[in-house]
């Protein structure tokens, strides 16, 4: 799967939580091996930073923000679930879709189960 798109990305985070640096570990590894080099990632301490935190009104952490490319995406929770992850960042759905695996049942489908975090 490589990305066709500059991707922007925000993690928020809560310090040196265990899940924060287990979000941190698990997305950076998915960076590495998916995108390489094509993304701009900024984390964010909500604890040093709160006013961030409230102005994107993030209410959980860790969660994941995909500014670019469109639509805005967040995925809340340690990332540990890599497909959700690459869904909510549409690296899978790409993949599935340029091979014409997608029917429009599944778009619907995936972004349901993103938003309602239900596995």
């Amino acid at each position: 799967m490589k990305p066709k798109k500059t991707y922007i990305l925000k993690l928020y985070v809560a310090g040196n939580t265990p899940n924060s640096m287990r979000a941190l570990k698990t997305l950076r590894e998915i960076l590495d091996t998916e995108f390489q080099g094509v993304y701009a990632l900024k984390i964010i301490d909500v604890l040093k930073n709160p006013q961030l935190a409230e102005e994107d009104k993030i209410l959980a952490t860790p969660t994941l923000s995909k500014i670019l490319p469109p639509p805005v995406r967040r995925i809340i929770g340690d990332l540990s679930d890599r497909e959700r992850v690459l869904i909510g960042l549409d690296l899978l759905y790409d993949e599935l879709d340029d091979q014409g695996l997608i029917s429009s049942d599944f778009v619907g489908f995936a972004e349901e189960n993103i938003t309602q975090g239900n596995p």
